[in-house]
């Protein structure tokens, strides 16, 4: 009769081997989707980082890109970042990372590495809807608002808010409303004192849309919970609603149509006596909000930036 001595151990062998190739396959397998998840994290949080200087200065934008998918693990070149008009002229940035995955156990085969890679797109534009809106409005034939008759605002020169007197010069329309806004849309009750100083200190927590809103009351611009909101808010950017005129009614009774909103740095206030004024200027802000899909938003510098793609 035929001997049979070592074929288990043979067999135990191949057994083992084949365990081992499969183990291999499934640790390099799983390094390389990893990998592949954070190239596309990385091209996320690139084309974000560069949409926020869009749609004006693709430089900047690109630039911005680049320096972030650098200090994330890198694999995007210059011509990895492109862009792309959605709404507005050159309003999506495209990046693509693209970068080597190394193996372990697949070097055995000779494989030592395989190369992985993700797009992303992302789209800065204006809001259809805003969060953490501050309860004062803007009337949009402010000089600064349309820069002049240039028909986009001045960023950055410093100007004074009245706030008796909004409306514009001449007029009666709303006289005494100090143009406080109830941001509740469609509300017939008036908002108290620390709701409204709260809106001041930390913005409006729900999405405000466009549209006519009630104003709230004078009083409660000389609150002592008002300076203590606006004393947090001094040195810091605020998100005012901006208003087309004619005002609807007058004094607590006034309604607004508002249009869009515009960004607006605090310098200094004053809230005393029968007016007041917010000293400072205004600025362009990334905000967070509903990105809006057509252009019909009044275009004042204020930002949303999401990815599309």
């Amino acid at each position: 009769m035929r001997r049979e001595h070592g074929q288990a151990a043979a067999l135990s062998v191949l057994f083992l081997t084949v365990l081992m190739l499969s183990a291999a396959a499934v640790i390099d397998v799983g390094s390389w989707f990893r990998e592949d998840r954070d190239t596309q994290r990385a091209a996320d949080a690139a084309a974000l980082a560069g949409a926020q200087a869009l749609p004006e200065d693709q430089g900047t934008a690109k630039a911005l890109a680049l320096d972030y998918a650098t200090k994330n693990g890198g694999g995007v070149l210059a011509d990895d970042v492109t862009f792309e008009t959605t709404v507005l002229a050159g309003d999506t940035i495209a990046v693509d990372v693209d970068r080597p995955a190394d193996s372990f156990f697949a070097k055995i085969i000779g494989v030592d590495s395989v190369e992985v890679g993700s797009t992303a797109k992302a789209r800065a534009g204006v809001p259809s809807a805003a969060q953490y809106v501050a309860p004062i409005v803007v009337n949009i034939n402010h000089p600064l608002v349309s820069c002049r008759g240039r028909g986009v605002p001045c960023f950055n020169d410093d100007t004074d808010l009245t706030l008796d007197n909004l409306h514009g010069p001449g007029s009666g329309d709303a006289a005494g409303a100090f143009g406080l806004l109830n941001l509740h849309q469609g509300g017939t009750g008036t908002p108290g004192t620390e709701e409204l100083a709260g809106w001041m200190a930390e913005g409006f927590s729900g999405l405000m849309e466009p549209g006519v809103y009630r104003s709230a009351p004078s009083a409660l611009f000389n609150s002592s919970q008002m300076s203590e909101a606006l004393n947090l808010r001094t040195g810091t950017e605020v998100l005012f609603p901006i208003y087309d005129p004619p005002i609807l009614g007058s004094g607590s009774g006034a309604r607004y149509n508002i249009l869009g909103w515009i960004g607006f740095y605090i310098e200094d206030y004053d809230n005393r006596g029968s007016n007041g004024t917010i000293e400072g200027y205004f600025t362009r802000v990334v905000w967070k909000g509903v990105l809006s899909t057509t252009a019909t938003t009044p275009n004042l510098g204020v930002r949303v930036v999401a990815l599309i793609d």
